[in-house]
């Protein structure tokens, strides 16, 4: 499999044009820029969440009913500050992931739109999609399908690129936010006499650490397993239309049967690969599921002795339930 380097170089190679040379590159930027700033503000929104979240379950344990409401519908001044209700915090929370996806999807078939006219122009051009068939290798990565390359993995380029990049950038503003406020919470833990301040902070690394080791060594082959896939059903795909381009010459030198062994050998290669998707589908499931199950109870467990010891109370150790799943 190719190296990081290369495959972000080709990323960039590829997007550069359309927001940096292309006529929409102003609109582009203008929703990128839209859709960076709700992910961040909805960041922000989670960690207010996270203050709330304490306020509310401390409300609770001290059976105090007026907190009780004005956390939920108005506000409440608290030691960490005015806290907006919950209704306030959902309805901004709402209105943010609504257009946030939507703006998204505007940006998505504005790329796409741009990108298809571009490969178009290329693939008609000199009569290259001429020339592509000929020297197509049936061995080589890139060069067969052209027409479905066109249809389909610009959009999955898109789509992949967006939702891939404006995922790390808000993990990564959240991973910085939630792990100042795990630090807060976590104290320090004594291990064989030696204090470990913030301990939850490491837990949660560590926990986060294995879980994505894991998860790449069973998940890694799906990758190759699914550009496969992509391949044969259109090989497939590609037999089907050769039938009825060709029907009147099948039909008048009785072609029918080789035409079924080579229609059947098409598809068997598509069943063949999707059984190992389904196999290493099951393997990644099972690891992801099992893991997601200990992550509910595993940080309770782990600051469970702060909670006990009245180092914390009940909206602490929920707090800190939730900021260690962000983490």
């Amino acid at each position: 499999m190719r190296g990081l380097g290369p495959f972000l170089k080709d990323a960039w190679r590829l997007a550069r044009p359309y927001f940096m040379t292309s006529e929409e590159k102003w609109a582009a930027r203008g929703i990128l820029a839209a859709i960076i700033a709700m992910n961040l503000t909805l960041v922000g929104v989670s960690v207010i969440l996270s203050y709330w979240r304490r306020e509310f379950y401390n409300a609770l344990q001290a059976k105090d009913a007026t907190a009780f409401l004005e956390l939920l519908f108005f506000y409440r001044s608290t030691d960490s500050g005015p806290m907006p209700g919950f209704c306030e915090l959902a309805a901004v929370h709402i209105v943010l992931a609504v257009y946030s996806v939507y703006l998204n999807q505007m940006l998505q078939i504005r790329w796409r739109r741009w990108l298809t006219r571009e490969f178009l122009s290329q693939w008609l051009a000199d009569r290259a999609y001429y020339h592509i068939s000929l020297t197509v290798d049936r061995a080589a990565i890139g060069t067969d399908n052209p027409d479905q390359r066109i249809a389909e993995d610009l959009r999955d380029f898109t789509d992949t690129t967006l939702s891939l990049g404006l995922g790390l950038l808000s993990n990564i503003v959240s991973l910085f936010s939630f792990v100042m406020i795990l630090w807060s919470l976590s104290g320090a833990l004594e291990v064989f006499g030696i204090p470990i301040p913030g301990y939850m902070v490491w837990v949660a690394l560590a926990y986060a650490v294995i879980g994505t080791w894991l998860t790449h060594l069973v998940g890694r082959p799906l990758a190759l397993l699914s550009f496969r896939q992509q391949r044969v059903e259109a090989d497939f795909r590609y037999a089907l239309v050769r039938v009825r381009e060709n029907m009147e010459s099948i039909a008048l030198y009785r072609g029918e049967q080789e035409e079924g062994v080579t229609l059947r050998e098409r598809f068997g290669a598509v069943v063949a690969n999707w059984r190992q998707i389904m196999t290493r589908t099951k393997l990644l499931n099972s690891l992801i599921n099992g893991y997601s199950q200990i992550a509910i109870i595993f940080p309770v467990v782990v600051a469970a002795p702060r909670y006990f010891s009245g180092g914390i109370q009940l909206g602490g150790l929920m707090q800190t339930v939730g900021a260690f799943g962000s983490v």
